[in-house]
């Protein structure tokens, strides 16, 4: 059995933070979240979760959290995500992305910190020459989103070098879906994630999806992605946490997807199945930095870990991300 040591996760009121909050609450472990609800929402955060609103660059903040949750362990999702606002505000997310992390990673090491796994994504392999991507594949990122978090990675395999702690690099392709049990989900914060995006469209939230590029070189002309559910990628990284703390010599990085690619079409046509109308499509120019084709190999992830996915059908993801946004639509007040 391994040990469980209190864990701290950045960003953790995030969409992808607070599932694997609940992920780690479901398993037992001592969890307390930070984030500074630029993007998230405290309601999604868990009874029982110690919560700090906060920065992850706020050096005083993460000693109090450390010196007062007795932290051994981070997940840290916190940052800016988005492809083309990368480019077009490239400081913003190096800052936020790279010079944060720095913040963060050099007071929690001061502050005994042993694992530390860290949100990384597919866009740091850029636009690949083969698919499916290995983790070995060169990383050539195509925008600073990308490279923000590809520079983060080699901060992280330096400083392990040199200091007294091991981390997990896991790089996500696209991830959708909501909690089964509709605890938590993608609230959307002016969202571009194309899953999230077409079931806002199903509900009325928005008069129609955008397509952006009909002339890539792919069997239909639009981009074809990994998806994985956010459940499945958030019991990812608590195999992951738990490979890190049973081998403390040892540092992972691997790849969160499905190996399975599909394209913007096909997943547009799934969301019209299970929504029973289909939805308006507006089919416009490329958007920039967006490559053809991400499609990962998950060898490393399911052998090394014994990580298995439990919804990996575009359908489920579709009807999990379909019955978060209805349940949004009911709710009497909006996630704060």
């Amino acid at each position: 059995m391994t040990d469980k040591p209190p864990v701290l996760v950045t960003g953790g009121a995030g969409y992808i933070g607070s599932h694997a909050v609940l992920a780690l609450k479901d398993a037992g472990w001592s969890v307390s979240v930070i984030d500074n609800l630029s993007n998230g929402s405290r309601d999604v955060v868990p009874e029982g979760v110690a919560f700090y609103e906060g920065d992850i660059a706020d050096r005083a903040l993460v000693r109090r959290i450390f010196q007062e949750q007795g932290i051994k362990a981070i997940m840290h999702f916190a940052g800016s995500i988005v492809v083309p606002e990368s480019v077009e505000k490239p400081l913003e997310y190096y800052r936020n992305n790279t010079v944060a992390t720095h913040a963060l990673i050099s007071e929690a090491v001061e502050n005994g910190l042993e694992h530390i796994l860290f949100s990384s994504t597919a866009a740091t392999y850029g636009a690949p020459e083969r698919v499916p991507i290995e983790e070995d594949d060169p990383q050539l990122p195509i925008n600073p989103y990308g490279q923000s978090k590809l520079m983060t990675e080699h901060m992280l395999r330096d400083a392990s070098a040199a200091l007294p702690f091991n981390y997990g690099a896991l790089r996500y392709f696209n991830v959708a879906g909501a909690d089964p049990e509709g605890r938590s989900g993608q609230i959307g914060k002016g969202s571009t994630h194309l899953i999230k995006v077409a079931v806002e469209a199903a509900v009325g939230k928005r008069p129609h999806v955008s397509v952006f590029g009909t002339d890539y070189p792919t069997p239909d002309g639009t981009c074809i992605r990994d998806y994985v559910h956010v459940s499945d990628l958030a019991d990812a990284h608590v195999v992951a946490l738990e490979y890190l703390i049973a081998n403390p010599e040892t540092n992972l990085t691997a790849n969160c997807g499905y190996g399975q690619g599909l394209s913007v079409l096909q997943v547009l046509d799934a969301v019209d199945k299970v929504n029973g109308t289909p939805l308006k499509r507006d089919m416009g120019p490329r958007r920039a930095g967006d490559p053809p084709l991400l499609v990962s190999s998950n060898r490393r992830l399911v052998e090394t870990v014994n990580w298995t996915p439990r919804f990996a059908d575009i359908e489920t993801i579709v009807t999990h991300a379909l019955a978060w946004e209805r349940k949004l639509q009911t709710r009497n007040r909006p996630f704060e």
